[in-house]
């Protein structure tokens, strides 16, 4: 069994695509399109998401994504950043879909500033609209599981709970409801907003999530290469971790040599 799990592909599956890199990266924030590129290469990742509504996609007289992050490549995630209402959120989405195809896509509907929280109402009207309109939909939501689990129960094909608010970089700030959401889950539960570093991603796998969705948190490192390079080798460690199974906490100690038969 052990050489079985050293030999065969840890993969993952949403909507029956598969996919072995367990890090989706957004394609905003970026200097400039370039840096974009080797970033996500850097990164390791095969789904990158694009902002609708901030991204172009259809002039050619301005730099488009796709001649530097090519859509043969990379599975295009369109999603709905920026959107804060639900009929903004499903124009923005059959609007990419006519533009480009796209029927995995990742919906938010927002709140006001400055928490930028999940508009919970607002976002089980849209899937609700998407999903009768054939979209397959990765949701972004709140870090409640009977939230979450309402969602499975209309169709959506991944929850997506925020880890924290986004662009924070404070990590999972609430990883008793996080792993609550996994526990009842029967789709792909993936961390969404809020990871800072590497040891956030860790985390966030550790705890059995199947991906870890992020943007910020390479894009404004100093060095957005080297940290996408490190939320690579940071998910595949808390993902081993998670299959490994941690070692029980304790209060107290336990030494790793016994203390009976010691020489005296």
């Amino acid at each position: 069994m052990d050489q079985m799990q050293n030999t065969v592909p840890d993969m993952w599956e949403v909507a029956g695509r598969r996919f072995t890199s367990r890090l989706i990266v957004g394609t905003g924030r970026y200097k400039d399109l370039p840096e974009t590129a080797a970033a996500i290469e850097a990164s390791g990742a095969e789904i990158v998401t694009v902002a609708v509504r901030r991204v172009n996609l259809s002039d050619p007289d301005a730099p488009m994504l796709q001649d530097y992050v090519p859509p043969n490549r990379y599975t295009y995630l369109p999603n709905t950043a920026g959107c804060h209402t639900a009929s903004d959120a499903v124009r923005t989405l059959r609007l990419a879909r006519e533009a480009g195809g796209w029927n995995l896509v990742k919906l938010e509907v927002l709140g006001p500033p400055p928490f930028l929280y999940p508009d919970m109402p607002g976002t089980f009207e849209a899937a609700e609209a998407l999903i009768k309109d054939g979209f397959e939909v990765m949701v972004y939501c709140a870090d409640d599981p009977l939230a979450a689990k309402r969602l499975e129960e209309m169709g959506c094909v991944a929850i997506m709970p925020l880890g924290a608010p986004i662009g924070s970089g404070l990590g999972v700030v609430n990883p008793y409801m996080i792993g609550a959401i996994i526990e009842h889950a029967k789709v792909p539960v993936l961390v969404d907003a809020g990871v800072g570093t590497a040891s956030d991603a860790a985390y966030a796998m550790e705890l059995g999530c199947d991906a870890v969705l992020m943007n910020s948190a390479i894009a404004h490192a100093q060095n957005p290469v080297l940290m996408a390079r490190a939320m690579k080798s940071a998910v595949e460690g808390g993902r081993l971790a998670h299959l490994a199974g941690r070692m029980p906490r304790r209060t107290t100690a336990d030494p790793s040599s016994p203390l009976a038969g010691l020489i005296r």
